[in-house]
């Protein structure tokens, strides 16, 4: 009798294209671990670019003294809320003050001398009307040869002289006028520079630094203090062969360090000049009012350029160990370790950039104790 040796043929579940995948039972093994598997699929993903930058002031001021005194009072500190206008340093106003008496003074002077100018004036127009009432009843004497040459001469020469007293008169009047226009400007100039004693707040802000005490000598241009404006933007480095697909009012993704918040915003501006040492433009980002914003701090923009094809996966599909980073692989109903290195993250998938092809299915989730070469049963 011939002995016949039967050998299990193993039960192949093949599809085409991305369907279930191979499944393998052999009896007498052990026992399948259930699993439940997601395909490997291309997904269109929007092309991200990060840049990084700094968070900056809409509006920035350094405050300095317009005239050199000494400091009388510093009514703010840093970290204030200030309003437009606000009296912010209070200088020493005594040689001002002095200065604003003496072009007061002054102007007083001309005022007062304005009134015996004008008498003056009302004076040599009476004797000037006097002299010609006077010439031309002379002259009709000497037609007459009722007068003699000197006489004649005489009441010629007084009404020159009258003439000449009535323009003089005028002259001087009109003088009193340039020194009156003269000294009213001589005392706004006072009150100009008088009003540079008090240096105001030129915008609503923020104090962000002070180098000022009382008692100090403010020199003009020398930095008193620096006020941020309300409102704050985003100043990011984008690199010289990314700009072609930045625009001004394109949204922008923006995440500061220190900061648990995301925030969305738009391109403001592009800085049409490009950094020669680092071959980046400055694109100036506007972001929402936040109380926790703050000039100074570090983050990043990200930018959406288009989009591109990737391969997928959950996130919690991968399995790290130390620096490694592997997935499960159902191949012939066995779970294979497959390594792969992984890319950007969107939501709750990560990208991978090499390791799985489309259509592959790979456990998820990950069930405990499970290992390479473990006989598996994708469950529906």
């Amino acid at each position: 009798m011939t002995n016949k040796l039967f050998l299990p043929i193993p039960a192949l579940i093949v599809l085409a294209g991305c369907g279930a995948p191979r499944e393998v039972h052999s009896a007498g093994s052990a026992p399948a671990i259930g699993v439940t598997v997601v395909r490997v699929t291309a997904q269109q993903w929007p092309s991200l670019y990060e840049a990084t930058g700094t968070v900056r002031a809409r509006s920035s001021a350094t405050i300095a003294a317009k005239w050199m005194g000494y400091v009388r009072e510093v009514n703010v500190q840093v970290g204030d809320h200030v309003r437009s206008g606000q009296l912010l340093v209070s200088l020493d106003t005594r040689d001002l003050d002095a200065s604003a008496g003496r072009a007061a003074a002054a102007h007083d002077e001309v005022r007062g001398a304005i009134p015996e100018a004008d008498s003056a004036v009302r004076g040599a127009k009476a004797n000037l009307d006097l002299a010609q009432v006077t010439f031309r009843r002379m002259n009709e004497l000497y037609g007459k040869k009722s007068i003699s040459d000197q006489e004649f001469d005489e009441a010629s020469a007084k009404l020159k002289a009258a003439q000449a007293a009535y323009e003089m008169a005028q002259a001087k009047r009109t003088q009193l006028d340039a020194k009156l226009a003269q000294a009213n400007q001589e005392v706004r100039a006072a009150e100009v520079t008088r009003s540079y004693s008090e240096v105001q707040a030129p915008f609503a802000g923020v104090v962000t630094a002070k180098s000022v005490v009382p008692g100090d000598l403010a020199l003009p241009g020398a930095p008193l203090l620096t006020i941020d404006g309300e409102g704050y933007r985003f100043e990011a480095a984008v690199e010289e062969s990314r700009l072609a697909a930045i625009h001004q009012g394109q949204a922008v993704s923006v995440t500061l360090d220190g900061m648990n918040q995301t925030f969305d915003a738009r391109v403001s501006e592009i800085v049409p000049a490009v950094d020669a040492a680092s071959r980046a433009y400055t694109v100036k980002i506007d972001l929402p009012r936040s109380p926790a914003v703050r000039s100074g701090v570090f983050g990043r923009a990200v930018f959406a350029l288009g989009s591109r094809t990737v391969i997928a996966v959950p996130s919690r599909a991968v399995t790290e160990r130390g620096q490694l980073q592997s997935v499960y692989v159902v191949d012939n109903g066995v779970a294979r370790t497959r390594l792969v290195t992984l890319g950007e993250k969107s939501k709750d998938q990560v990208e991978a950039l090499s390791g799985l092809n489309e259509c592959e299915s790979v456990i998820f989730p990950v069930p405990p104790g499970i290992a390479d070469g473990a006989r598996v049963e994708a469950k529906p």
